[in-house]
C-alpha cells in the first residue's frame, strides 16, 4: 500500500466537471507515479491510481501500468461504438487510444529483445 502524500499538484484541470492532481512523487523516470481524480473544485476523491515504482524484476509489481488505463478507455469507448452512443468522435479516439496501445506494446517487445524488460536500463 502506498502512503499518498497531498495530492495538490493540478495535472489536468480541462475537463467541464473532473480535475487530476499528483502528489508530486517523481520516480528515477522523472515521472509522476501517484494520480487521483476530484470532482471539479472539490476536494472529493472519485478515484486514485498508484502506477508502478521501480523496475519489477527489483520491486514486484506494485502498481498499473501505462497500457492498463489505455485498455480501460479502449473497451469503453468499444462498449459506446456498439450501441446508441456511437460516434466518429469515439471511432477516432479509439483508433488513437489502440495504436498508443500497440506502440507501449511494441517498447515492451524491444525491451525484452534487448534484455533490459524490468530494469532501470534504457
Amino acid at each position: 500500500m502506498v502512503d499518498f502524500k497531498e495530492f495538490d499538484t493540478l495535472i489536468d484541470g480541462s475537463h467541464k466537471y473532473t480535475d487530476v492532481f499528483s502528489d508530486g512523487f517523481r520516480g528515477p523516470g522523472e515521472a509522476f507515479h501517484h494520480y487521483e481524480v476530484r470532482r471539479k473544485g472539490e476536494k472529493v476523491v472519485l478515484m486514485r491510481f498508484n502506477f508502478q515504482d521501480g523496475p519489477i524484476k527489483e520491486t514486484g509489481i506494485n502498481g498499473i501500468m501505462d497500457e492498463n488505463l489505455i485498455a480501460m478507455v479502449i473497451d469503453r469507448l468499444q462498449g459506446f461504438q456498439s450501441g446508441p452512443y456511437s460516434s466518429l468522435y469515439n471511432a477516432l479516439a479509439l483508433t488513437k487510444l489502440e495504436e498508443a496501445l500497440m506502440w507501449l506494446q511494441k517498447r515492451t517487445k524491444d525491451r525484452e529483445t534487448r534484455g533490459v524488460e524490468g530494469a532501470h536500463k534504457v
